[in-house]
């Protein structure tokens, strides 16, 4: 993505802050403003005060050194808070809008990155874009406007003075920046990169710590980290090296014009051409004028850091294998058969399909199984009807409507969905069902988990319904994990459910106890049930087998078991298992 383009959209972003960024420069302008003022004045003053003139001469002069020396602490305060007052609400405009924008692309554009990665672009990256405003955007505006009014200013005393100082203006203005931009480049996409990899190991190791202690691992680890560590911290030295190389450039070429200013002068005033009492005053009033040019070669090694900060940012964004298609008017479902017709997906255009013409028709209320063994595409068929994948051939209509002129949003509230691998916050079994109605009454709460057979669980529990889970519910069993989760969808009341392998890694007791209550919850609801294991099938209207990708066989469970197919051998494998 070209660096141009980032920017632009970064200043996109900004566009709701319009008024608030041209205030934020009108303030910096008025600050370096009162700032040469005051050092002109002041030095006129003094230079004027020597050649001892009645009081009423210098009285403009004093009331102007008063003026400017007050005008410039209350514009700087007022630039300061305008500017990061637009800086924190950029910060917050990015992160609604990130969250936005990806929201809709979860899981399928997520599955690529690594959890520590995918939280170093949301937090680190778009924290690193906190200075683009303040140091990369006003700075090179309010100099620009500096370096016009200057040098209409000197103007007025010298063409050639205006000139060269303009000039130096332009040196540390374009030619440090440039500088230091190239210097820094290199550098800048390493800090952003290595801070990246080392959030992705800290994360991992984190993550897998029981593990890592179980293998006696952790060095391994720990080294990583640590090599991460190093890559980042030689980075960030070498930015701190330019930084300081740049700022001495600066203060040495700030110091050079107002040398210039002074020769010049005096060589003015010797030819008569210049009142000796504006001798010091344009020379200090020079050397003030560089306050709004030494922040740029800075800006320039920042925008270094933002725009990788941004590409990050927006490869994950622009990873949208065609968006939703956007809705016009809100469609409102007359009735939820699911009808699926010749259905195909792959994941990348490189990789072999993982869907394979698949066909079915599940009416309304009616309770549907998909079984097949791991890989079979049970959870790629779920992905498709959630929206989370988009598929490319076929059709799958819920009602009379096309799932792909549906709102995302709007199908998912009409969906309840139960897996294996269903999150629980770290937080009360409480809030953890809040989750699923915000506005749930204790005795909706209560009943939701009678429901789902979890009524000896809180009573064992001393804290009851406000008991903490632990990260991920780790407190709890598997069986009682699912059970929250299914009491959630108890709670939602939803006409469409889907089941994703809910009986997995389960004991048998567990299993049975589980499918007791998914039976109830099934009651009343289109169902669609995903799984390898074949228990208690009995009571679906119809089960498909699916194999790589296709629907091999399809009946109810005594037609199956009497064809003695794929179901069958499968069937009578577990039996003897659990037997």
């Amino acid at each position: 993505m070209r660096k141009r383009s980032i920017v632009g959209r970064l200043l996109v972003l900004l566009g709701s802050q319009l008024t608030w960024v041209a205030l934020t420069v009108l303030l910096g302008v008025m600050t370096i403003g009162s700032g040469v003022a005051l050092m002109f004045t002041s030095a006129w003053l003094i230079s004027m005060a020597a050649l001892h003139p009645s009081i009423a001469a210098l009285q403009l002069a004093i009331v102007g050194v008063r003026f400017f020396g007050i005008s410039r602490g209350v514009f700087r305060y007022l630039e300061r808070y305008v500017s990061h007052k637009v800086t924190f609400r950029l910060l917050t405009r990015l992160k609604e809008w990130f969250y936005d924008a990806i929201e809709p692309l979860s899981p399928a554009s997520m599955s690529a990155h690594r959890a520590g990665d995918l939280l170093t672009r949301a937090v680190g990256d778009i924290e690193s874009l906190e200075s683009f405003f303040v140091r990369a955007v006003s700075p090179p505006v309010v100099a620009l406007i500096t370096i016009i009014i200057l040098g209409a200013f000197l103007t007025t005393f010298n063409i050639y003075l205006a000139i060269l100082i303009s000039a130096l203006f332009i040196l540390v203005g374009l030619g440090f920046p440039g500088m230091i931009a190239i210097l820094s480049r290199k550098s800048a996409r390493n800090v952003i990169t290595s801070r990246a990899r080392l959030q992705v190991e800290f994360v991992d190791g984190l993550s897998g710590i029981a593990d890592l202690a179980a293998f006696n691992r952790q060095d391994h680890v720990s080294e990583r980290v640590y090599q991460n560590l190093h890559v980042l911290q030689t980075a960030e030295s070498k930015l701190m090296r330019i930084e300081a190389l740049q700022r001495g450039l600066t203060v040495l070429v700030s110091q050079l014009g107002m040398w210039i200013a002074l020769v010049l002068s005096i060589v003015l005033v010797s030819r008569g051409q210049l009142d000796g009492v504006y001798l010091a005053a344009l020379a200090l009033a020079t050397l003030a004028s560089f306050e709004a040019i030494t922040p740029l070669p800075e800006a320039a090694r920042e925008l270094n850091t933002n725009i990788k900060a941004g590409e990050r940012i927006f490869d994950v964004v622009g990873e949208s294998r065609g968006d939703s298609v956007s809705l016009t008017h809100t469609i409102t479902l007359n009735n939820f058969d699911i009808s699926v017709s010749d259905l195909w997906l792959r994941y990348t255009n490189d990789e072999p399909y993982v869907l394979k013409g698949v066909d079915l028709v599940l009416p309304e209320n009616g309770r549907i199984a998909i079984v097949g063994p791991s890989g079979a595409g049970k959870t790629s068929l779920l992905n498709c009807l959630l929206r989370f994948w988009e598929f490319e051939r076929g059709s799958i209509r819920i009602g009379d409507v096309e799932i792909q002129k549906m709102d995302r949003q709007e199908l998912r509230r009409q969906t309840g969905v139960v897996s294996q691998d269903a999150y629980l916050f770290n937080a009360s079994i409480r809030e953890n069902l809040l989750i699923a109605k915000p506005e749930a009454t204790q005795n909706e709460l209560t009943r939701a988990l009678r429901l789902a057979q979890l009524d000896p669980l809180l009573q064992s529990l001393p804290q009851g319904m406000d008991t903490l889970v632990g990260e991920k519910g780790f407190r709890l069993s598997a069986g009682e994990r699912r059970r929250v989760v299914i009491a959630r969808v108890f709670l939602r009341d939803l006409p469409l459910l889907f089941l994703d392998e809910v009986t997995a890694n389960l004991d048998a007791l567990t299993e049975r106890s589980i499918m007791d209550a998914l039976h109830r919850l099934m009651e009343g609801r289109t169902t669609l049930l995903l799984t390898h294991r074949l228990v208690d099938l009995e009571k679906m209207d119809e089960i498909l087998v699916l194999h790589s990708g296709q629907i091999i066989e399809r009946g109810r469970h005594d037609e199956l078991i009497h064809s003695r197919g794929v179901y069958y051998r499968s069937w009578s494998l577990q039996q003897q298992m659990l037997e």
